[in-house]
């Protein structure tokens, strides 16, 4: 057998390897869009089930056959306009100008908001709209009570993007209305948490001889440290999990308000009941149950490419399958 070795198994792309600042992810990219509409939305990880489809990929060897291919299904009620906010570009960053709030905003929603500053008609020099949403988790199968609070962007020219905030300020924002069935998107979570760690494991370094340094989970050489300085590009230990993670053109293969299709007997493990509307992502995605997926356009040129599904299997907790 040869011997396999594998010194660095993990990745300096993403670096540094810190924790997310919050339970779900943030979004720093938008993909410009001409059409004048939300380009994100969000739903709650649900679980997982398989469904099966007609492959109309023409350069696989499947094409035209009856495939199966695995789903993941995400709680996505509708979302709450709460207000917009402008920023204005700089060479370093963007920053707000201000911002506009609806009067009636939930209940629920226990997070410090201010107060416009300026009216509306006061703001001339921006550049860019975002628009303020909160998630709704009582339209939810989920039990919580705080929702969360986080900006989408939107498309099109800034005369119009205000004119859109202006006429869904206080409504609801549902799937439909952002994206469509066989439309691929970008998909972004916060990872499992492992909490700290040890180098096996974070890096996957390989296990060192007995005689080795008297020890064995151990990186090996430190390289040239140099005035006590330590490269950060030797493996140590540290976090583990719960990482700001992004993958690139997920298909929608269902956009559904009838919950029925797929809730199992007694409905998903370690989450409950689905009330309304789903969406079915093609394979998995970063986070565990419960936990906020956040959805937005594809940045890569993609087209949309509708998926044919002959049934969707529900498996209950007792083991159970039932073909719709």
């Amino acid at each position: 057998m040869p011997k396999r070795t594998k010194p660095r198994r993990s990745s300096l792309q993403y670096w540094p390897r810190s924790r997310a600042r919050r339970i779900y992810s943030r979004t720093s990219y938008w993909p410009s869009s001409s059409e004048t509409k939300p380009l994100g939305f969000a739903g709650w990880k649900a679980g997982m089930t398989h469904i099966q489809v007609v492959d109309n990929n023409p350069k696989a060897k499947t094409y035209g056959r009856t495939i199966t291919k695995p789903v993941t299904v995400l709680d996505s009620p509708s979302l709450f306009v709460c207000g917009f906010r402008f920023y204005k570009h700089a060479p370093s960053g963007s920053f707000s100008t201000g911002e506009k709030w609806s009067d009636s905003l939930p209940k629920n929603l226990h997070k410090k908001i201010g107060k416009f500053s300026k009216k509306p008609s006061e703001i001339r020099d921006f550049d860019n709209i975002m628009l303020i949403v909160s998630s709704q988790p009582e339209k939810s199968g989920i039990k919580k009570k705080k929702p969360e609070l986080f900006e989408i962007a939107i498309g099109g020219a800034k005369e119009k993007k205000l004119e859109y905030a202006n006429a869904i300020l206080g409504k609801e924002l549902k799937a439909e209305d952002v994206f469509k069935p066989g439309e691929f998107v970008d998909v972004s979570g916060v990872t499992k948490g492992h909490g700290f760690t040890g180098p096996v494991r974070r890096h996957g370094v390989k296990i060192q001889g007995r005689k080795d340094k008297q020890r064995r989970r151990h990186p090996g050489s430190m390289g040239a440290q140099g005035t006590g300085k330590m490269d950060w590009r030797i493996p140590q230990a540290g976090q583990y999990g719960f990482l700001n993670r992004t993958e690139f053109n997920k298909r929608i293969a269902l956009i559904d308000n009838d919950a029925k299709k797929i809730i199992p007997k007694g409905g998903f493990l370690g989450y409950g009941l689905i009330k309304g509307p789903f969406i079915l992502v093609e394979g998995s995605v970063p986070g565990s149950r419960k936990r906020l997926i956040r959805l937005r356009k594809s940045t890569r040129e993609t087209k949309i490419v509708p998926a044919d599904i002959k049934y969707i299997s529900i498996e209950s907790k007792q083991g159970g399958r039932k073909i719709v």
